[in-house]
């Protein structure tokens, strides 16, 4: 098994964004924010709907500029929800949010919603005439659908799912940018934590140390909480590190992202902890030809000048055909859409859509191979496709060839 000649270092990856660099994304997103509510507006004509409620703080970024913390996630309320017609923008806040709304959103109407976010949409949808207003009832509480209802008498509520994030899955060059910027910062702090990783240390103080280096190397959050998963662990495919300590001739899972100027990255990388035993190592490989034959096959589309990408199901069955008939093959998606939010349109899985992937995006590649109590190894890396361009590029630079430490 051909292993990295040498360790990677923090200084093989690129630098944390500079005080420029945040300015210029500002001014991108602020230059395209027009641009944004248009293609939502033409969405919402060719759906017949003249009404949109939006509730995740990614689409009130997107859309009006509002940013939300990722500690505002859980304490927000209603603050963030976003109204949308043919000829208005509006914003839900609570005094929380109000100075905020005015200086991050101008172009929207802020609407202190008080103690009763139905009513306050209700009464603005119902104010500007609408007739039918599209709402997601899998991120509405139905007590507040039914306020909608009561106080918009004669407009239809119509079930919409995922509307924003479906634009959101096409990137801008400026989005691109800052996942990049993100891919890199977990790069680096990763490098830097390789001298620490051995026998004795535990799992907790490995993920502590990989989030110190992440928050002190240029990412303003975390995408997520890290994984630093040892030996058996590692064949939980989501679990939380503990006190477990390494040892020796066994594995170390990490699976992490940083966020930057709103942007996420997710990786995931598996190093061996001494010399893998055979087995291990074919374990590995697997893998590794399975993330390789799905980013082939997006390659093959570019390089053959496709007129459409592959989609995110023909993805995923080459990356399982590649691993072969083995016991553990990862029953997760082989990967999914990233930006605002970790987790975002396209899905790369079993269950995607048999349409051609969106261009330009950004995807994970991560397939595994999860044997229970004893091993796991996943792969992840980020992917650019551009189509149009006629280019593919992995923002995840680490190396992805094994890499055995001690």
């Amino acid at each position: 098994m051909a292993v990295v000649a040498r360790l990677p270092r923090p200084d093989d990856f690129a630098p944390p964004p500079t005080a420029a660099d945040l300015r210029r994304w500002d001014e991108a997103d602020a230059a395209a924010l027009p641009k944004r509510i248009a293609a939502l507006r033409a969405h919402m004509a060719g759906e017949g709907v003249d009404a949109l409620l939006l509730t995740s703080h990614a689409d009130a970024r997107y859309f009006t500029g509002m940013r939300f913390g990722p500690n505002d996630e859980p304490t927000a309320g209603s603050s963030g929800w976003t109204l949308v017609t043919a000829d208005r923008l509006a914003i839900l806040v609570d005094s929380r949010y109000t100075v905020q709304a005015r200086h991050e959103a101008p172009q929207a109407e802020a609407i202190d919603y008080g103690s009763d976010a139905g009513a306050a949409v209700g009464t603005w949808v119902a104010r500007g005439g609408a007739r039918r207003l599209a709402l997601d009832p899998h991120t509405i509480r139905h007590a507040v659908w039914e306020r909608i209802a009561a106080t918009t008498p004669g407009v239809e509520l119509l079930a919409a799912r995922g509307w924003g994030v479906q634009l959101r899955a096409t990137k801008e060059a400026a989005e691109i940018e800052r996942i990049a910027a993100a891919c890199a910062v977990a790069d680096r702090a990763l490098a830097g934590l390789l001298p620490q990783i051995r026998p004795g240390t535990t799992e907790a103080a490995l993920a502590w140390s990989l989030e110190r280096a992440m928050r002190e190397g240029g990412a303003e959050a975390l995408a997520f909480d890290v994984a630093a998963l040892a030996g058996g662990n590692a064949a939980l495919p989501h679990g939380n590190p503990g006190e477990r300590a390494l040892r020796a001739g066994e594995v170390i899972l990490f699976d992490f992202g940083a966020q930057v100027a709103g942007y996420r990255s997710d990786m995931t990388r598996t190093l061996f902890l001494g010399e893998p035993s055979a087995e291990d190592r074919e374990i590995y490989l697997r893998v590794l030809r399975g993330q390789s034959a799905a980013i082939e096959l997006l390659q093959g589309a570019i390089s053959d000048h496709a007129t459409a990408l592959p989609s995110g199901r023909a993805a995923d069955e080459a990356a399982r055909a590649a691993i072969g008939s083995v016991a553990g093959v990862y029953d997760h998606g082989l990967g999914h859409g990233i930006g605002l939010q970790t987790h975002e349109s396209p899905s790369l899985s079993r269950g995607a859509a048999t349409d051609p992937l969106p261009s330009p995006t950004v995807f994970s590649v991560e397939p595994g191979i999860y044997i229970e109590e004893r091993i796991g190894v996943r792969i992840e890396d980020l992917v650019a496709v551009d189509l149009a361009a006629g280019r593919l590029e992995r923002l995840t630079r680490f190396p992805s060839d094994p890499i055995v430490l001690g």
